[in-house]
């Protein structure tokens, strides 16, 4: 056996190896399991769904910015509208923004926020909740969680998200979008013009920055058994880095087949939106199979709100009684879990001590046994209640021992004088115990 010390260098190689193995076994098992989970046909439901829900999506930005507009200034909804356009320009090529995405703006400001307060509004939440409740879906799914929500009640919490991200991007867009004049307006005379290239280099790495922000809060609250939050940012940088990727890569083969004269006619501003938005759902997709893969590689601890449902879970689950609902178990087990022990309140040779639980039920002979049983004497003395065997209740249907012969020399039993009548018929004699509260009646 070789016992030179390796170098330092040969240690960084080792180490360097191992890293690269782990790396590539992490990237295998994350692309295996998103091709087990049919990523392919999620991403195309999600482009489905996201297609459909463009329109509602917008009369509840546009149409709920107008009732927080007038807060931040005039002309809120307009700069906001420029803004946006001018931001999916750079993501989107310019034929969808210029045939789908500007003209359903446009509609929706000319109809105005009247519509939020319709019946039409209300409907358009279910279709444009569609979306999120298809990425929903696919989280729960990549980290096999879909057992642990009921199909209805996730619908509906994809409606409730939805409405939560409608309410968060009313308050949002406008800060994201009015920000840098509003910084620009409080910079002194002298700092403007530095502030302003500040500004303009960091806009949009800002705006990057809290998408990633707002899809790993995604990741988080989407799972019925959740993660850190940290654990998650890995696979909403993953998808950031995906998306962006593949919308130059769609934007480049876009431009070069409409460079050769090929062309989709009236179908080809669609089909490019479809494109986007199927590349877009594959990116969520993806960084959530990848978040699945590091929880199965370096599992992390469970948040403290997942600690406590486990810990009432096993209070409630311990010694459960059939008559009684998990919150009554449970409330049982944690005011009375200790055992009460009768040994010093049975006389001696009536039963072996024995502890009964507090949830437990006495057994059939014991209960016939106390109810069958003379009750003793209280007024005859302590040695004339030992010598009479019908009334000592020592019998056998009182489940004591055989009582002994008479000839059979008993030791003798020193009495105490009793101090109080009171005293005196405590002396050796069994009184009945009150019942707990939390036991049942037998």
């Amino acid at each position: 056996m070789n016992d030179t010390p390796r170098s330092p260098a040969q240690a960084s190689s080792g180490r360097v190896r191992r890293a690269v193995g782990k790396g590539w076994k992490v990237v295998t098992h994350t692309l295996s399991s998103a091709w087990d989970h049919s990523i392919f046909s999620k991403a195309a439901t999600a482009a489905f769904w996201q297609t459909l829900s463009l329109p509602p999506l917008v009369l509840g930005l546009l149409g709920s910015l107008g009732y927080v507009g007038g807060w931040f200034g005039p002309d809120t909804v307009e700069i906001i509208t420029s803004k946006t356009v001018t931001f999916l320009r750079s993501v989107f090529s310019d034929s969808v923004v210029d045939q789908i995405i500007e003209p359903t703006v446009e509609d929706v400001l000319r109809r105005g926020r009247a519509d939020v307060m319709s019946l039409g509004f209300v409907l358009s939440l279910w279709a444009g909740s569609s979306a999120i409740s298809t990425f929903v879906d696919s989280i729960v799914e990549a980290h096999h969680q879909q057992d642990h929500r009921h199909p209805v009640w996730q619908r509906i919490f994809g409606l409730l998200l939805y409405v939560v991200f409608l309410i968060l991007a009313v308050f949002t867009m406008p800060l994201v979008a009015l920000g840098p004049t509003l910084i620009g307006r409080l910079l002194p005379d002298a700092w403007f013009d530095v502030g302003s290239r500040i500004i303009d280099t960091f806009y949009f790495p800002a705006v990057g920055l809290l998408l990633l922000i707002g899809l790993t809060t995604l990741y988080k609250v989407a799972l019925p058994k959740s993660l850190p939050w940290h654990r998650l940012l890995g696979g909403a940088v993953l998808a950031g880095v995906f998306f962006l990727a593949s919308s130059v890569i769609l934007r480049w083969y876009l431009t070069w087949v409409a460079a050769t004269g090929y062309t989709y006619g009236a179908l080809a501003a669609p089909i490019a939106f479809l494109l986007f938005t199927f590349f877009l759902g594959f990116a969520v997709v993806l960084g959530a199979e990848f978040n699945a893969t590091v929880q199965e590689f370096w599992p992390a601890r469970a948040t403290r709100l997942e600690q406590w449902r486990i810990w009432l879970a096993e209070q409630s689950a311990r010694d459960p009684s059939p008559d009684s609902g998990p919150v009554t178990n449970l409330t049982r087990r944690l005011t009375g879990s200790t055992t009460i022990r009768l040994s010093d309140l049975i006389r001696p040779g009536d039963r072996q001590p024995e502890s009964w639980p507090i949830d437990g039920k006495p057994a059939e002979s014991e209960a016939a046994s106390h109810d069958d049983t003379t009750p003793p004497d209280d007024t005859a003395p302590c040695d004339e209640k030992a010598g009479h065997d019908d009334k000592a209740g020592h019998d056998d249907k009182a489940g004591g021992s055989e009582v002994p012969p008479a000839e059979t020399e008993l030791p003798p039993v020193e009495t105490l004088p009793p101090e109080s009548p009171d005293a005196a018929a405590d002396d050796g004699v069994f009184h009945q115990v009150s019942q707990s509260p939390l036991r049942k009646p037998s």
